[in-house]
Formats: structure tokens, C-alpha cells, sequence
């Protein structure tokens, strides 16, 4: 026999009769679970029953059918039903009657219902009736409502009120990821502070919230939980929360998770990902892909970019177009660039822009932009500063500059600083300032540190023997670092430490570094070493190497080499150098010698 279709259904047993042979989908069969139970709520809700009313309201409710689901709903809440009061404020309120809603809702609250006493608090809020709202969410709060918990947190925290953070922390526990994610904001920004382990007491916590939050989907809560990771050095943790956050569509997440891959050298794949940032304007991805095609020599693209950036707000945009004008020789399109930069506050665009005007004489011009680049923090302007005021003869002036730039760890400007420390004779800050600089990169720094603690140095002790116990000083480690870095009167004093411990080798080469980098002083010491081992043919070409230089002693030793092989003439030759020369111990010794030459010369 036909039937309606191929099912029957048996309202009694909830159950669909199967035609033979087939089995039901998955999904198939949740919805025929569903009709079923609809029908089963239908059933009842005509025989009277108002929890079937009000659970077959809500049913249709939540399905969008606001016809279907209002006329249970309202048979419920006449028998007294809470939760079909609390409903039916809620298809009112998607009807467009507010207030009829908040009526129903103050029913369902004051006969104990916590959702419903969350949706009239809000309903206050959004009318401003700021203490109406809180007291409705409060109750519903106190009840252990999440949604109820952070709608009181976002009141109080907008009033200033402390107990917000309290609540706040109710509604993340409940499993409010939207609470979670702003209580770990709220204790990241107060990080910094110690407990009395010594440990930052908040950090750990705020991780923590961003976690939950990150794992129940924030994107945003994602991106900082990446953040820290990165920071702790967890690469590979932060790139997964960064590739998580970025393909829920947090463009910051995937200009960070670019920065990452391009930092492990996957710059292609970085571009992928600066690119969608960019697109969805994000004006640091957009700066980032200009820099790449920058390196790439692709201008005209990294202009682009770079245009894209300022477009998107980010000042830095207007700075890169400086730098890159200026690599180009656009000189004036670079200075409106760093203008326009500097304009909006970015202190690298002014220092930038002071040291275009210094470099073009308008020294009047620059002073007040690096004035303000430094005064917003630029460090290199503070010490651009220093050089100004240096060169102007403001000694006073510039060492503040110095002394400020160097406090912020800039190695030159500690090393002026200590250079000027030590014409104070102020030895002990002097000291300071020059380990800081020579810790930080600079080779003069770590040459007169090496001086200053030579000057302290006691004699050599001497074993019983008489034999000289030489032990490597703290002084010869910076006279070492200094050397090996090029700084020649550095080589020339390592040479002489090692000719002091018979090392002639080691001497040589660092006599014969310096001396053929320039150094007068090692050409002068080099030919002593080798006059000494017997070579004076090559020791004198070193020796005119420093006499051509302006070496007294050098030109001193080639007279005596010439007099001696009995060519007088070049031997006065330099004799006369020599005198010229000096010093006045050197000049009166060449004289005697000269003026020995010019008569065995006349007889």
C-alpha cells in the first residue's frame, strides 16, 4: 500500500518507521529527533502543559519563527512560567517593543531568573539609567551568571570603580572569553611591578587569561598570548597562537607571524602574510613590504608600499619615502618627507631631517629638530646634539647631550663623556663610561680604558731568581680587544707587551699590522725588532715609512744607518729631518750629527 512518502511517523514511540533497506543520514536523523520532539511539545502544550508551552516557545524561538513562538510563550508566562517571560522579552526586544521586553524581564528577574535580570540591566544601561542597571546585574551576577558578571565589570570599570575587576574575573572563570581577554589586558598593563620573590607577580596571570580566552577563540587574546611567547623566546608556541589569531582575521597577528618567518628566513612566506596584513590596512605589514622591496631594488614597488602605510595612518610610511628619496639623491623630496614625519611627532624623522639641514649648512635650521628629537627620546639626537654644541666650542652644553645620550647606552657618547671625565680627572667616572663604551662596540674606548688602568698598574713582581713572572692584566685584555678591532696605537702597545715578554713573533705582526694601516709608531717599532734579529736592510725601509710620516726617532735611526755605510749625503739628509722632527732630545742629537756630516762632507 502507498503512503505519503517513505516514512511514517509513530508519535507514541518518538520513533520514524524506516523504509527496508535504507538507513538515515547523521543528519537526517537529528532532525527527524527534533520534529519528533516538537510534535511530542506540541501535543502536550494543547493539553495544557506550560513547561511544554515555554520549551516549545523557546524552541521556535531560537529557530527565528518569532509567530510560532509567541503565543506558547505568552500561554506560559500565564501560568507563571519564568524562563517563558525571560523568552518572550526577548522576541519582544527582536520585535522592536523594548519596553513591553523589559516588562516581561523584570517578571522573570524578580521571580529569581538570571538571564533575565542581565537583559534588563542592560536594558537600563542602554537608556542610562546607570543605577537601575547596576542593580539588575548585580543580581544577576551574584547568581553566578557570566554574561550578567561581565556586563557589571563593564559598568564599573566605565565608572572608575574598582570592584570592576572582581567581577571581571567572575565572568572569565565562568567561561566568559571575552572577560578573560580584558582581565589579562588589565594585568599586563599593570606588569612591572615585583612581588617579593623578585618575580613580576602578573605576568604569569595574565598568560594565563589570554590562554582561555585565546583558546575559546579570541583572535586578539591570540595575538598577545603570541606576543609574550615570542618575547620568552617560544617561537614556535607564538607562531602557532600568530597563525591561529591571523586566520581568524587579526591583521596584527599576521604582520607579527611575517616579521617571525622572515627572522627564521622564510622571506617569502613572510611577504604572504604581510601582504594579507596589509590589504586589511595594516600600516606596519604595508612598511614591511616596502623595506623588503627596498632591499630587492625594487623602488618603485616599495614606494608603494610605503604610501600604503601612511595611508593607513602609520607615520612611518612618511619616514621609509625619506630614507628612500634619500638613498636616491631626491634630496628635496627627502627633506618633505622627514618633514612631514617629524610633523606628526616620529623623532627618527626629525633627527633624520636635522642631520639633511646640518649636511646642507643650514646648521640654524637642524638645531631645533634635533632638540626635538631628543626631547621625544631619540638618542642619536641627543648625541647629534653633543656634536653640535662640540663644534661650536659649547663644551658644557654638549657633554649634558653626552652625558644624556650615554645614560640611554649610546656607546660614542660614553665614550665622550669619559674622554671628558678624564680631563676632569675624574678617574673613577671616567672608568665608567669607558667600559660602558668599550662594552658596547668602541675600539678608542677600549684603548684608554686599557691606559687608564695601566696607569694604576704596580711593577711586574720578580720571581726569586730574578726571572720576570709575567701574568696577562685586565689592562693588556683591552689593549687586546681595542687592537683586534683596528685600533692601531692599540696594536703598537700589544706589540710592545709582547716584545716585553720576548714573544719577537707575536710583536712583529702586531708592529707590522699597525705600521701598514698607517701607524708611524709601528713602522718605527717594527724596524727596531728587525734591526735587533739582524735585518737592517728591511728595518730601514720601515724606518722611512715612519720618517716619511713625520717619525723624529725614524729619521734619526736612518742617518745613523747611512753615515755608517758611509753614504754622508742622505745620512745629512735625514739628519736634517730628524732636527726638523724632534722631539728636542732627537733634534739635539741629529744636529750634533749633521753638523759631523757636513764637515766630514767639506774636507
Amino acid at each position: 500500500m502507498d503512503v505519503m512518502g517513505d516514512k511514517a511517523a509513530l508519535f507514541e514511540s518518538r520513533r520514524f518507521v524506516q523504509p527496508s533497506g535504507t538507513e538515515p543520514a547523521r543528519d537526517e536523523m537529528v532532525d527527524m529527533g527534533e520534529t519528533a520532539e516538537e510534535t511530542r511539545l506540541a501535543l502536550a502544550a494543547q493539553s495544557g502543559d506550560a513547561e511544554a508551552s515555554s520549551v516549545l516557545g523557546a524552541m521556535l524561538l531560537r529557530r527565528g519563527d518569532l509567530d510560532g513562538a509567541e503565543p506558547h510563550l505568552r500561554a506560559a508566562t500565564a501560568d507563571g512560567d519564568r524562563a517563558a517571560a525571560n523568552n518572550l522579552g526577548v522576541l519582544l526586544h527582536q520585535r522592536g517593543y523594548p519596553d513591553e521586553a523589559a516588562g516581561w524581564w523584570r517578571i522573570a528577574a524578580v521571580a529569581g531568573s538570571a538571564a533575565a535580570a542581565h537583559a534588563l540591566g542592560r536594558h537600563h544601561r542602554e537608556r542610562g539609567n546607570e543605577p537601575a542597571a547596576e542593580y539588575w546585574l548585580r543580581q544577576s551576577a551574584e547568581q553566578g551568571h557570566a554574561l550578567g558578571a561581565y556586563a557589571l565589570a563593564d559598568l564599573l570599570e566605565h565608572r572608575g570603580d574598582p570592584g570592576a575587576e572582581y567581577w571581571m574575573r567572575a565572568a572569565a572563570e565562568r567561561g566568559h572569553r571575552e572577560a578573560a581577554y580584558r582581565l589579562a589586558r588589565a594585568l599586563d598593563h599593570r606588569t612591572g611591578h615585583e612581588d617579593e620573590s623578585g618575580a613580576d607577580s602578573t605576568v604569569d596571570e595574565a598568560e594565563q587569561w589570554y590562554r582561555q580566552a585565546a583558546a575559546r577563540g579570541h583572535r586578539r587574546a591570540a595575538l598577545h598570548l603570541g606576543a609574550i611567547l615570542e618575547k620568552r623566546g617560544q617561537l614556535k608556541e607564538a607562531g602557532r597562537w600568530y597563525l591561529t589569531s591571523a586566520k581568524d582575521g587579526e591583521a596584527r597577528a599576521a604582520c607579527a607571524l611575517g616579521f617571525l618567518l622572515r627572522d627564521a628566513g622564510d622571506t617569502d612566506s613572510a611577504a604572504v602574510w604581510w601582504l594579507r596584513a596589509a590589504q586589511d590596512g595594516d600600516g606596519n605589514a604595508a612598511n614591511a613590504l616596502g623595506a623588503l622591496h627596498a632591499e630587492r631594488g625594487e623602488t618603485q614597488t616599495a614606494e608603494r608600499w610605503y604610501r600604503a602605510a601612511l595611508d593607513a595612518g602609520d607615520d612611518n610610511g612618511a619616514y621609509n619615502l625619506g630614507l628612500l628619496c634619500a638613498e636616491q639623491g631626491r634630496t628635496a623630496q627627502a627633506e618633505q618627507w622627514y618633514r612631514r614625519a617629524a610633523y606628526a611627532g616620529h623623532r627618527e624623522a626629525a633627527n633624520a631631517l636635522a642631520i639633511l639641514l646640518l649636511q646642507g649648512g643650514d646648521t640654524s635650521g637642524s638645531e631645533p629638530w634635533f632638540s626635538k628629537a631628543a626631547e621625544a627620546g631619540s638618542v642619536d639626537a641627543a648625541f647629534n646634539l653633543g656634536i653640535l654644541y662640540a663644534g661650536r666650542g659649547e663644551e658644557r652644553a654638549a657633554l649634558r647631550w653626552y652625558e644624556r645620550a650615554a645614560a640611554a647606552g649610546h656607546t660614542e657618547a660614553a665614550l665622550q663623556v669619559g674622554i671628558a671625565r678624564l680631563r676632569e680627572g675624574d678617574d673613577r667616572d671616567a672608568e665608567r663610561h669607558l667600559r660602558c663604551a668599550a662594552g658596547g662596540g668602541s675600539a678608542e674606548a677600549a684603548y684608554r680604558l686599557a691606559t687608564l688602568l695601566d696607569a694604576r698598574r704596580p711593577p711586574q713582581p720578580e720571581h726569586e731568581l730574578g726571572e720576570v713572572v709575567h701574568e696577562k692584566t685586565e689592562c693588556e685584555e683591552w689593549y687586546e680587544r681595542a687592537a683586534s678591532q683596528g685600533h692601531r696605537r692599540a696594536q703598537v702597545r700589544v706589540g710592545m707587551l709582547a716584545a716585553a715578554r720576548g714573544d719577537v713573533v707575536e710583536a712583529a705582526q702586531w708592529y707590522r699590522t699597525a705600521a701598514e694601516a698607517g701607524s708611524r709608531n709601528g713602522a718605527f717599532n717594527l724596524g727596531l725588532l728587525l734591526a735587533r734579529e739582524g735585518s737592517e736592510p728591511e728595518a730601514a725601509v720601515w724606518w722611512t715609512r715612519a720618517a716619511d710620516a713625520g717619525h723624529g726617532r725614524a729619521a734619526l735611526r736612518l742617518a745613523l744607518v747611512y753615515a755608517r755605510r758611509g753614504e754622508l749625503a742622505e745620512g745629512q739628509k735625514w739628519a736634517h729631518r730628524a732636527v726638523a722632527l724632534g722631539p728636542a732630545e732627537v733634534a739635539e742629537r741629529a744636529g750634533r750629527l749633521r753638523d759631523a756630516l757636513r764637515e766630514e762632507l767639506s774636507a
